[in-house]
């Protein structure tokens, strides 16, 4: 099994320890400018890190559903359902000097990828970093598809 490693994010501004298995999405398809994108064939899942504008009009909780559901929006999700939001301990956080307050999501979108006419669920865990001296919100979300929506997933197909 090939070990975890260190990616450089965003052109080596900072870096993220990637699991065994994870395919650079860029490689294979455009992927915007904020966003790094890496996908685990075998599994069927993906990590995705976005720099976005800080919402300073949004705090707390509301800041981590906020988020989740325009990304339901962008999707064009069927059914968004928020199932909990928790903070997340600032000290246990590599950029705990520049976070303002850290939230984790976790809930279900129903989305139809690409140009498949059905909806499938899918399970989003999501991790809310507001960064407010850079003006950013750092959002990683992680997908995961339950077992019985996998589809083979490759760099054939992505």
């Amino acid at each position: 099994m090939e070990p975890s490693r260190n990616y450089p994010l965003f052109g080596g501004a900072f870096s993220s320890i990637l699991f065994p298995g994870a395919i650079d999405v860029s490689d294979f398809r455009p992927v915007p400018n904020n966003q790094e994108v890496f996908c685990y064939p075998v599994t069927d899942q993906s990590l995705i890190v976005e720099l976005l504008e800080l919402q300073a009009h949004v705090r707390g909780e509301v800041a981590a559903q906020y988020h989740f559901e325009d990304i339901g929006r962008v999707q064009g999700a069927r059914a968004v359902q928020v199932e909990s939001v928790q903070p997340l301990n600032l000290e246990n956080l590599a950029l705990r000097g520049y976070c303002q307050e850290a939230w984790v999501l976790s809930g279900k979108q129903q989305v139809a990828k690409e140009n498949q006419q059905v909806a499938k669920d899918e399970t989003l865990n999501q991790a809310l970093l507001k960064l407010p001296q850079y003006q950013t919100d750092l959002l990683l979300t992680f997908n995961q598809h339950p077992p019985d929506n996998r589809s083979p997933l490759g760099p054939g197909n992505l």
